[in-house]
């Protein structure tokens, strides 16, 4: 048989994950002149869009408007999408080795890092991810319960979710209504009874992972007064000096933006919401019946590092701080797949550019590869995933022309997606996907919002006009 990537034998390339970057590296290869690839795309939930839909907080729609540019790639005539298909339990690797050349896995970073400290597993103390995609929508986590009747709430952390998550939280009623947050995350939010809420990060100002748009917003929010200590927002030396020497514009304006909030004088809004840093929490503290009460504190210190990183370390300084409901946004890690390698301490796929690597050989292993946060962990923005996936895509392209590339025994795209039907009968290709879009964007219409979800699969199917069957 020819080599894969002629119209005899087109190159049979399968992703494992349906987020942006496993968009962006099926829009790469369809770009390849002269280059006969056929693209599978398997996700275990039946909508695609990963993050975007499940992950970008309901009142940022122009942000989700980047699905219009995935719904182009997907009506590419040699795109197919399998949802509801999930890698591990519909399909093992050696199944899809039977079917394609190359196996690309873009999972992402699906479950967050914990604090390890004592009392993190009281009641009120949850993942952050949890609540994102509770209030997004997402069917495994529909049924979680935030006790939101409590009046104080920290977030722990200083990136773009711990700020999505204490803007949810400030947001008025009337204000998530004109969003698609979730219906039951709204009328939970709806009868919220918080007023204080608290952002703690351990480092200063000058290291805060949030964007200066996202921190712009804090300010802005019509039911909430931002506070921002002075003492906590005056740049130490070191990063005075770090800021002198690198002239980063972003993190200057940062800066400008975030002391400009301790000039503010309080004007009668509802809610205050604190934006804290150089604190780290050490302790979660419970009542009798298990329920997180209050968070104990310590101060941190700034230093430099043998390789001149900004690191922070405690002092012997601390306060207790009470709360009811704790939200941890400290960082993500990916989860490890059946028969896939896994480094379990940086919680992504050994690679090298993109190659996935054997452990134990250090050498690549034939035929498999990864992009996105499960390739480089959990960094950057949505589009920071298009370079990432090309660095990908050009190993794959390179080991496609010296021949290091699967064999499978049946690489025709009748054959596998007869073997997918036998799997998973019920399994949701794009133009399903797209009868949901439509039916999601008409119920909003009719109550002035820009969609409302379908959060079960169950209704998914039946919207569709199936029924579940066994899996």
């Amino acid at each position: 048989m020819s080599q894969p990537g002629t119209a005899t034998n087109p190159l049979r390339v399968a992703i494992i994950g349906a987020g942006p970057t496993g968009f962006y590296t099926a829009e790469h290869f369809f770009k390849q002149q002269g280059l006969a690839v056929a693209v599978d795309m398997f996700e275990c939930l039946p909508t695609p869009f990963g993050l975007v839909r499940g992950g970008v907080a309901p009142d940022h729609q122009k942000i989700k408007s980047v699905t219009q540019v995935f719904d182009r790639i997907a009506a590419h005539p040699n795109f197919r999408f399998y949802g509801y298909v999930e890698f591990g339990r519909d399909v093992a690797l050696a199944d899809l080795q039977t079917y394609y050349h190359q196996i690309v896995f873009t999972t992402g970073a699906q479950t967050d890092r914990s604090l390890g400290i004592p009392g993190e597993g009281l009641r009120g103390s949850h993942a952050a991810t949890e609540f994102v995609a509770w209030y997004n929508g997402h069917p495994d986590y529909r049924e979680c319960q935030f006790d939101l009747s409590q009046e104080r709430v920290a977030v722990i952390g200083v990136g773009n979710v711990a700020v999505d998550v204490a803007r949810i939280l400030c947001h008025t009623p009337e204000e998530l209504a004109q969003t698609d947050i979730a219906d039951y995350a709204l009328e939970a939010l709806s009868q919220s009874r918080v007023k204080e809420v608290t952002i703690l990060g351990r480092r200063g100002p000058a290291q805060a992972a949030f964007t200066n748009p996202e921190i712009k917003e804090l300010g802005e929010l019509s039911a909430a007064e931002i506070t921002v200590l002075p003492e906590e927002i005056k740049l130490d030396p070191l990063s005075q000096a770090t800021l002198v020497q690198s002239n980063d514009r972003a993190t200057l304006k940062k800066i400008e933006i975030l002391q400009a909030y301790t000039n503010r004088q309080p004007n009668g809004k509802s809610r205050r919401l604190t934006v804290r840093f150089l604190v780290s929490p050490v302790e979660l503290i419970g009542n009798e019946a298990g329920q997180v009460v209050a968070m104990r504190l310590v101060k941190n210190e700034l230093y430099v590092t043998g390789r001149g990183d900004l690191r922070s370390r405690a002092t012997d300084k601390f306060e207790e701080l009470p709360v009811g409901l704790v939200f941890r946004s400290v960082g993500y890690c990916g989860v490890p797949l059946p028969g896939v390698p896994f480094d379990e301490k940086w919680g992504i796929i050994p690679n090298e550019r993109g190659r996935v690597i054997n452990p134990a050989s250090r050498q690549p292993v034939v035929g498999l590869y990864a992009a996105g946060w499960i390739k480089r962990g959990p960094s950057g923005i949505i589009g920071t995933n298009k370079p990432d996936a090309l660095e990908t895509i050009n190993c794959m392209l390179e080991d496609l022309v010296h021949g290091r590339v699967l064999t499978p025994s049946r690489p025709d795209v009748t054959a596998a997606e007869a073997f997918v039907h036998r799997r998973q009968p019920n399994y949701f290709s794009y133009q399903d996907w797209r009868r949901l879009d439509e039916l999601e964007v008409a119920r909003g219409q009719a109550v002035g919002r820009p969609r409302v979800k379908f959060t079960k699969v169950e209704d998914m199917l039946v919207a569709l006009g199936r029924r579940e069957s066994a899996r």
